[in-house]
């Protein structure tokens, strides 16, 4: 197991051996405006999605599931076909959630190249719907619907690149959200920052803008729990400022096998 320290939390994540696999086979998608252009394929085992065309926004996901308190991880990569846009997942969605005027999710998306106002690099953002008529145009740039909370510590500003796969590890609790990639913690986003009480409970899924060829795969699943006991331990002078800080009023959690 690992420990990871953040700010003001504790995260003690089981090694993948022990994490519960994810079945894909009853997972469906949405695309925005309903349209057509999507292609979602499982692949053999149902534990892999492959999704084939260059089109609007669409999510992959399993509907009436609620993610929170979860811990998920898997693989993406994406297939060298000429192009360099929108590669992720979202949290807290419904179905139908991307062209209702009641939406409210996250988002979660990588670009591989600047294009336009579509700046490259690892975003969150949350999404309040405005409806079917929404245009793909707020996805692309990061504007009405979609608003921008943070980007990622190191991918930021660096896409993705043809042919690699990259590791991911999801924590979606109601107050908190942490995206790792390989293993290193680029986002960690409080409901606070987000300018709202909690996070909207709801699905996982993944999401494709503009993208084709992009295999989504290995997902597991593992539970988050608070520990209402945490253990206390007695940490080197240099640093009991700054824990005193992160630990303040701010529990411990940990994660153990689904």
């Amino acid at each position: 197991m690992r420990l990871v320290l953040l700010a003001g939390v504790v995260t003690l994540a089981a090694t993948p051996a022990l994490a519960a696999p994810v079945d894909l086979s009853d997972w469906q998608w949405d695309t925005l405006n309903n349209s057509s252009s999507a292609n979602w394929v499982v692949q053999a085992g149902n534990d892999a999605v492959l999704q084939t065309i260059n089109g609007e926004p669409t999510i992959f996901f399993k509907d009436g599931a609620n993610a929170q308190g979860t811990a998920l991880s898997g693989t993406i990569k994406v297939g060298a076909d000429g192009d360099n846009d929108f590669v992720g997942f979202v949290l807290g969605y419904s179905d139908g959630e991307i062209n209702s005027a009641s939406a409210d999710f996250i988002l979660i998306d990588w670009k591989q190249g600047d294009q336009g106002l579509a700046s490259d690099g690892l975003a969150l953002s949350r999404v309040t719907g405005a409806g079917a008529s929404t245009p793909s145009d707020d996805y692309w740039n990061h504007d009405g619907v979609v608003s921008e909370i943070a980007r990622g510590a190191n991918l930021g500003s660096t896409g993705w690149v043809d042919n690699v796969e990259y590791t991911f590890d999801l924590v979606f609790l109601p107050n908190l959200i942490e995206v790792y990639v390989n293993d290193i913690l680029e986002i960690s986003v409080t409901a606070l920052d987000a300018g709202i009480g909690a996070f909207s409970n709801g699905s996982f899924g993944f999401y494709n803008y503009s993208q084709s060829q992009v295999l989504y795969a290995g997902l597991t699943e593992d539970v988050v729990i608070p520990d209402p006991d945490p253990p206390v331990d007695v940490p080197e002078p240099a640093i009991l400022g700054l824990l005193g800080l992160g630990f303040a009023g701010v529990g411990a959690l940990r994660r153990r096998r689904k």
